[in-house]
């Protein structure tokens, strides 16, 4: 299998515009997560997709790959978009403002495409455990719920399962941005049509979920630091 990570970079970020051209140490945000990406050493080839000129400068005056795409509602209509001609099997996506993934989830969500003889997954991706109240209630921690066998049946801002008897132990997962795609699958998601679930919970995954889909959930021990407030930014320079 070819095996390619794609970062899509958005300059106008709603909630941070700017962030990833934000100095983290010594390089920016988008530089340091692609450069940590590449220095895995999992990937045939890796590069940023950005609607910014001035990402795609950053990023070649150092060396790196980038390709302009126009403008997309998610990070999976910008990817595929920028693979279509690209020979590949599966399609890793590394949100741009997570500098510090590491390499064991990667090599898990390359694992799974690896182990699916009947190729019935469509994209592979991460969750961690919350304990913390205020981490579960929080509504910009996407959660995530799956079946026995580790597929995703919904993701949600609300915090799911709703804990209708306090004595039951239920675990609460939070899901971490890092998709594997099936190529042909990406390139799918990108021609259907957005639907209601997904308008009102603004999680691109539900698309997927909506048009009946297989999403393969890996648990992970990874905490990242991904940078969507100038809060977030102060924890990640604490980190160098």
């Amino acid at each position: 299998m070819k095996i390619i990570a794609v970062i899509p970079a958005r300059y106008e970020a709603s909630r941070f515009p700017g962030k990833l051209m934000q100095i983290l140490g010594e390089k920016t945000v988008i530089t340091t997560t692609y450069q940590n990406v590449v220095e895995t050493g999992l990937f045939d080839e890796v590069f940023v997709a950005t609607d910014s000129e001035i990402i795609l400068e950053e990023i070649t005056k150092n060396g790196g790959k980038a390709v302009m795409t126009g403008q997309h509602e998610t990070g999976s209509d910008r990817i595929a978009e920028a693979v279509q001609n690209i020979d590949c099997d599966i399609v890793i996506n590394v949100q741009g403002d997570e500098p510090f993934l590491k390499l064991e989830p990667l090599k898990q969500l390359i694992e799974v495409f690896k182990q699916d003889d009947q190729q019935e997954i469509s994209l592979a991706s991460l969750k961690i455990k919350l304990s913390e109240k205020e981490e579960i209630e929080n509504p910009n921690n996407v959660k995530v719920i799956t079946d026995n066998n580790g597929f995703a049946l919904y993701f949600s801002r609300s915090a799911i399962p709703f804990h209708r008897e306090i004595s039951y132990d239920v675990s609460y997962f939070k899901h971490i941005g890092v998709y594997a795609f099936r190529k042909e699958a990406l390139l799918q998601f990108s021609k259907l049509e957005m639907k209601s679930l997904e308008i009102s919970e603004k999680i691109e995954c539900i698309r997927y979920l909506e048009y009946g889909m297989k999403i393969k959930m890996i648990e992970t021990n990874f905490v990242g630091v991904g940078i969507d407030t100038p809060e977030d930014l102060e924890k990640a320079r604490k980190l160098i």
